[in-house]
């Protein structure tokens, strides 16, 4: 039956035409967008997901920035570290010069002045963004680099550092008006104090108190290799690990490109079909007219 008030087969259609226009629209955003997931209402469970997995990305991204400050303050205290061995190990063949009987210590004594004077300004010289880790009155005892941020399993996050003890490794304790560090591992270096009055007693202790100073710049500058050393695994650990999330945040709101591409030209082309087939179900009541011609 044909009936000129509702037209079955074109309702028919135009509820194919508008299922396919919105599948249509919805494949357009995703190719557009590059998301299947761009939305909460386009999937609640991936959408949090995602959502928490970048904030904590960007996170450690940061503890990565915050690693690389952390190095270069590490890598500015190893420099001095190095440097200040070199230099008791000139003092150290200074003082076993001054062992034979026919040398002038007075002279001597102007030399390790000099490197004295060099080992201080080794120390005051070693700061990055405003911090000397070589001079313990300047610092607290323990400073902190950040290494790392975790989410725990209940949900709760926290930011992870590495310690290293300014008071226990910092060449001095404090540097004088005067420019002479004083204190630390390296205050009794800088009593060394010869003169042809020096006695044999005298330059054994002194002997004895440099290689004690180079056992602990030893202790100290493995201390921040060791540093130094989970720095750079941490960072690459951070970049790994930065790139995993991405690759899984990746997998559950990126919309799969060939995929869409051969929906969209499927779906172009049934709404051609649709549109097709709407227009013969509306000729349908059209051949009515010719019932009722002579």
């Amino acid at each position: 039956m044909t009936s000129i008030l509702t037209n079955v087969a074109a309702s028919s259609a135009l509820q194919t035409l508008r299922s396919i226009n919105s599948s249509l629209e919805e494949t357009q955003d995703r190719v557009s967008s590059g998301y299947k997931v761009a939305e909460a209402s386009d999937n609640v469970a991936y959408w949090s997901i995602s959502t928490t997995m970048n904030s904590d990305n960007k996170a450690l991204t940061a503890a990565s920035d915050a690693l690389g400050v952390g190095a270069a303050k590490v890598d500015t205290g190893y420099a001095a570290m190095e440097s200040a061995i070199d230099v008791v190990d000139e003092i150290k063949a200074k003082l076993v010069t001054a062992n034979e009987s026919s040398t002038d210590k007075d002279q001597i004594q102007l030399e390790i002045t000099k490197l004295q004077e060099q080992l201080s300004a080794i120390a005051e010289g070693a700061s990055f963004s405003g911090e000397n880790w070589m001079v313990a009155a300047s610092n607290a005892p323990n400073k902190t680099v950040v290494d790392g941020f975790v989410r725990n399993d209940d949900g709760s996050v926290k930011v992870t550092t590495a310690e290293y003890s300014v008071a226990s490794y910092a060449l001095f304790g404090t540097i004088g008006t005067d420019g002479l560090g004083t204190d630390g591992i390296l205050g009794t270096v800088m009593t060394i104090q010869l003169s042809s009055a020096t006695t044999q007693t005298e330059l054994d202790d002194y002997l004895s108190g440099v290689e004690t100073a180079m056992s602990q710049l030893t202790i100290a500058g493995a201390a921040l290799g060791a540093l130094t050393t989970r720095i750079d695994l941490q960072t690459d650990y951070a970049s790994k690990l930065s790139d995993a999330m991405e690759e899984g945040v990746s997998r559950l709101v990126d919309a799969d490109m060939e995929e869409e591409s051969a929906k969209l030209s499927a779906l172009q082309t049934q709404q051609q079909l649709a549109i097709q087939s709407l227009s013969i179900a509306n000729s349908s009541s059209q051949n009515i007219m010719s019932l009722f011609q002579n």
